[in-house]
């Protein structure tokens, strides 16, 4: 059963091909004649398989009469258990060899974790490059050529390539791959070669897959080749051209464009044969030997592995015998001839050797790609065989995993002290093994005795831009593995070496880099700053961008770091403090720019935020003050984008309530500097938050209901509702009633009244809206009154949106006296009396009716307040002897016969 659940992970079409070829051959059987006491016929199952090729059968009969041994008869494996053993058997067999089928094919795949060529290219591009003159080939017009010239053209080569191959001139591609791979033999600009290798086989990895892909398709007709195709599914034709195409390269005169054309074509091999790849790479390897240029010799190692990870990637031999022909060759680098060239190009040795650097970290990358650890020992040894060739020793550590060489740091520290310092610098050494303990960590008893060591070559280094690369590296262990004593005491080393001739204004960014690596290590902030070397580094930074920028990144890890409620508010506190302090006078526009800092510095303290909202809403009246209210075409923009810094910022904060009182009050202040689509966009952002507003919130670590708070809102919101002047596309009253709306869908107390008494609020609003002219306004800002200018239908609007409310409320007072709620409902109604006496017009009869009745309905069960009620009736008796309020002497009679009654 295990056995075919783990079949189920493989490939259906790689088990149905298997149990076809293991499934044993069926043999039919006659049963025409058959009778259960007919002599038993035993049949030769090998002779029978035997006649399908031509032989012939035989069977033979019993001859006696007896019935067989049953047990006897079964002896040659034909019973049902042995059957099925030899079945599963088979099919075991069959599990395995797919299972190591699939082995090798992950074997020869190359992962995501391998860094492949062109992620190299542009870094080598970069560092190697030269003000010499270069040239391609002999021709006139192609000598003194500058290194973008040369790229340049290069460039157009492999464009011509390309178009002579769609134009099917194969020949004339053939000799442009030629002419560039000559290029490759020469070193006269020596210092350009890694990049001159980069550019002229980017041309060779055009053409071979030019030409895989021309065979590729010869062999798709008229079904594609699949991916895993093998020799024999190749076509004659496909393979008759892929042999021309090696036959031509085999041709070429010259070794070095013959090794690198043909290593370019490697991958066709497929086509030919199963082990064509196998056997060619060695041929080529041992081709490279006859190159007498290491330099160039190296470069051609390191293609001929690049190709080879590319299509055979489990063929390690190839890679390591490559490697070890490459170490035979530096001998050859203190012989004269190499000498005698670097003499003539003025090139020193420590530079010379960094030109091999890209060809030995990629050899070496493949080779220890997914390697044992054991294989970094036998590296290491003969790095030491070879007197501890700095520059392969180096290619090592960048190659090996770090958790390998770490495990190895003191050995490689030995190695590195054993070095020639004048043939590679041995900071680069140390900078190399810092990278790999930046990720790995050694023994801990070693880890001191490494940072000992390490240092002691460090801060020798004389260049303060050679100093500062090899520290950066450094500083990640030492705060990783130690306390704040010995990042101080590096510290200290770093402004020892960087202060002298402001050396630190050309290294700021390894200066980040150094603050960040503190910053990852130490949270402590009180550990931190107890450092005295810490604010002396810090005042490197005297570049203002530089020093803000890092000021920032501290400021962010303290904000991060703090987790407890009561630090972040104290934290708070002191940077509102802070922020209401700064000041650029007149200079608004950059005070907003502040805001927009600090507000991605602080993103994540809510109150900070707040207070630069507040910070920002202040900067834009006081640019109405400035302006007197009335603002030029750039202040409008100015006042246009504090709004849109206030609206963007909002929605960011927690705290509902919090965000319902920003967008009433940038609401406002839009308003007041006739930014009315903002002010329009800031009070419908509010209306549309309020169905979110929960029933219940947190004040002070309790749980409280939240209809005062939005009561109170509500009635602010109202208010300002008066001098909003409609929108001319979205109707009469169009906030107004957008509001009530959500106030009628939301959800409030069952056993509550403020649905009810946001209705009688709202009646107060509408009162205003109908006079002829408005209680406030805001300057320059015209309000419905001027809009809409009394007209009738205006206001017949306002009278019905009155009515429909006042009628919600009676239908409400009606069910609470239903529900014996009549405490609840002499409240309401005296409320709702209140508003129609304060702004109803009561010479209206049926009006003055309704106030008569609400105030009966009020004092009808003895709940309503007394002191209240007297304050009510004498007011009234005071405006009566007003001479237009003469009418209501007889309602204060009706009342207060009530009250006695």
């Amino acid at each position: 059963y295990s056995v075919f659940l783990w079949k189920l992970t493989l490939s259906f079409s790689e088990i149905t091909a298997e149990l076809q070829r293991c499934r044993l051959e069926a043999t039919p059987v006659d049963f025409g004649d058959y009778h259960p006491l007919k002599p038993i016929t035993v049949t030769d199952t090998k002779s029978r398989r035997g006649a399908r090729k031509g032989s012939t059968s035989s069977s033979s009969s019993s001859s006696s009469s007896a019935a067989p041994d049953p047990l006897s008869s079964m002896l040659d494996g034909t019973d049902p258990l042995s059957m099925f053993a030899a079945a599963s058997a088979a099919v075991s067999l069959c599990v395995q060899d797919l299972g190591r089928k699939r082995r090798e094919r992950e074997e020869e795949a190359v992962g995501s974790d391998f860094e492949p060529w062109s992620a190299k290219r542009g870094e080598i591009l970069a560092r190697f490059t030269t003000t010499e003159k270069l040239s391609i080939g002999s021709q006139r017009e192609l000598l003194n050529l500058s290194q973008q010239d040369y790229a340049n053209r290069i460039e157009e080569l492999n464009q011509s390539l390309k178009e002579a191959w769609a134009s099917d001139q194969k020949v004339k591609a053939l000799k442009i791959v030629i002419q560039c791979s000559k290029l490759l033999s020469d070193t006269s600009v020596i210092q350009f070669y890694p990049s001159k290798f980069v550019l002229i086989t980017d041309i060779l990895d055009t053409f071979g897959r030019l030409v895989y892909e021309r065979i590729w398709t010869m062999c798709s007709d008229p079904r594609p080749l699949p991916e895993s195709f093998s020799a024999d599914d190749v076509n004659d034709t496909a393979k008759e051209t892929c042999l021309n195409w090696f036959f031509k390269i085999a041709s070429i005169r010259e070794l070095i464009p013959r090794l690198y054309v043909e290593a370019a074509i490697l991958k066709c091999n497929r086509f030919l044969n199963k082990s064509g790849i196998q056997e060619t790479l060695p041929r080529l390897t041992a081709m490279i030997r006859g190159i007498g240029d290491p330099l160039v010799a190296a470069y051609a190692r390191a293609y001929l592995c690049r190709v080879g990870m590319e299509v055979a990637p489990h063929l390690k031999d190839s890679l390591n015998r490559n490697f070890f022909d490459l170490l035979g060759t530096f001998r050859q680098i203190q012989g004269d001839s190499v000498q005698n060239q670097l003499v003539l190009q003025r090139v020193e040795i420590p530079e010379y050797l960094t030109l091999y650097s890209p060809a030995i970290n990629w050899i070496l990358q493949c080779i220890a790609y997914r390697a044992p650890e054991p294989l970094l020992t036998e590296m290491m040894e003969r790095c030491k065989k070879l007197g501890n060739n700095a520059l392969l020793l180096n290619s090592v550590m960048w190659a090996f995993r770090a958790e390998f060489v770490a495990a190895r740091a003191t050995d490689f520290i030995t190695m590195i002290k054993d070095c020639d310092e004048a043939g590679f610098p041995k900071h680069l050494l140390f900078g190399s093994l810092g990278r790999s303990l930046a990720c790995a960590d050694p023994p801990e008893a070693e880890r001191l005795p490494i940072l000992n060591e390490a240092w002691k070559v460090i801060t020798k280094v004389r260049s303060p831009q050679d100093y500062i690369n090899c520290a950066e590296i450094w500083v990640e262990f030492t705060c990783r593995h130690f306390t704040k004593r010995e990042v101080n005491t590096v510290l200290a080393d770093i402004i020892k070496h960087m202060t002298p001739d402001r050396a630190f204004e050309d290294a700021y960014p390894q200066l980040q880099s150094v603050i960040r690596k503190i910053l990852t290590y130490f949270h402590d902030f009180s550990v931190l700053f107890s450092m005295e070397r810490f604010l002396p580094f810090l005042d490197m930074f005297q570049k203002d961008s530089v020093r803000v920028e890092v000021c920032r990144s501290i400021m962010e890890v303290f904000i991060n770091a703090l987790t407890l409620e009561d630090e972040k508010r104290s934290l708070a506190l002191l940077i509102n403090g802070f922020i209401r302090m700064v000041s650029f006078g007149r200079d608004f526009e950059q005070q907003l720019s502040f805001c927009v800092e600090a507000r991605a510095t602080f993103c994540n303290l809510e109150p900070v935020l707040v207070q630069l909202i507040h910070t920002v809403n202040q900067l834009a009246m006081e640019t109405r003050r400035v302006m007197r209210g009335s603002h030029s075409r750039k202040t409008a923009a100015f006042v246009r984008a504090c709004a849109a810094y206030s609206f963007i910022t909002i929605p960011s904060l927690s705290s509902i309530f919090c965000r319902l009182s920003l967008y009433l009050l940038s609401g406002q202040v839009a308003l007041a500097n006739q930014c009315l689509s903002q002010a329009d966009a800031f009070l419908k952002a509010a209306v549309s938050l309020l169905p979110e507003v929960p029933r219940s919130i947190s004040v002070e670590g309790k749980l409280r209901p939240s209809e005062g708070f939005l009561l109170d809102f509500i009635s602010n919101f109202l208010s300002t509702l008066l001098v909003v002047p409609d929108h001319p596309e979205h109707g009469v009253l169009y906030l107004v009633r957008g509001l009530l709306n959500m106030v009628q869908d939301y959800t409030w107390e069952d056993n509550g009244d403020a649905k009810l008494r946001v209705y009688i609020n709202a009646l107060p609003l509408l009162a205003a809206m109908s006079q002829e002219a408005y209680l406030y306004c805001i300057p320059r800002v015209d309000s419905n009154e001027t809009l809409y200018g009394g007209d009738p239908k205006f206001l017949s609007e306002i009278n019905k949106l009155c009515e429909t409310l006042i009628g919600q409320v009676l239908d409400h007072l009606k069910a609470l006296g239903r529900d014996e709620s009549v405490r609840r409902q002499a409240a309401l109604a005296f409320s709702l009396f209140g508003c129609l006496l304060a702004h109803g017009d009561l010479r209206n009869n049926k009006l003055n009716q309704l106030a008569v009745n609400l105030w009966n309905l009020s004092h009808k069960h003895g709940h309503c307040d007394t002191r209240a009620s007297v304050r009510t009736l004498e007011f009234m008796k005071h405006q009566a002897q007003q001479p237009d309020m003469a009418h209501l002497s007889d309602t204060v009679q009706r009342l207060a016969l009530q009250s006695r009654t």
